[in-house]
C-alpha cells in the first residue's frame, strides 16, 4: 500500500513539474505558427487514440460490441451538426439499447 501511494504521489509531483515547465516556456516559442498547429494536430490524435482504445477493447483484448455501434451514431450525429449534448445522448442511448437487447 505504501508503495502505490508514493508512485501516487511521485505522479502528482511529475505532472506539477510538466505543468510548471510548460509556463517557463518563453511566450515566443508558442507564437510560432508551426507549433501551434503540431499543438493541434497532437491534441486531435491523442483524442483520436483515445477514443480508439476505449471503443475497440476491453482488457487486452479487441472487442466489437455496442460501443462501436455507438460511435458511429455519434460521428453521424456530429455530421449532421447536431449539439455534443444531443450527440452524447444519442451514443448512450444507443448503447444502452444495444446492450440490453443483448
Amino acid at each position: 500500500m505504501t508503495s502505490t501511494w508514493l508512485a501516487v504521489l511521485a505522479a502528482a509531483v511529475l505532472c506539477f513539474a510538466i505543468k510548471l515547465l510548460g509556463h517557463l516556456v518563453p511566450e515566443h516559442w508558442l507564437a510560432q505558427p508551426r507549433v501551434a498547429r503540431i499543438a493541434g494536430l497532437v491534441t486531435v490524435a491523442l483524442l483520436a487514440a483515445l477514443v480508439g482504445v476505449q471503443t475497440f477493447t476491453s482488457g487486452e483484448a479487441v472487442v466489437v460490441d455496442a460501443r462501436l455501434v455507438a460511435v458511429g451514431v455519434a460521428a453521424v450525429a456530429l455530421a449532421l451538426r447536431a449539439p455534443f449534448v444531443v450527440v452524447v445522448l444519442l451514443a448512450a442511448l444507443v448503447a444502452a439499447g444495444l446492450r440490453a437487447v443483448g
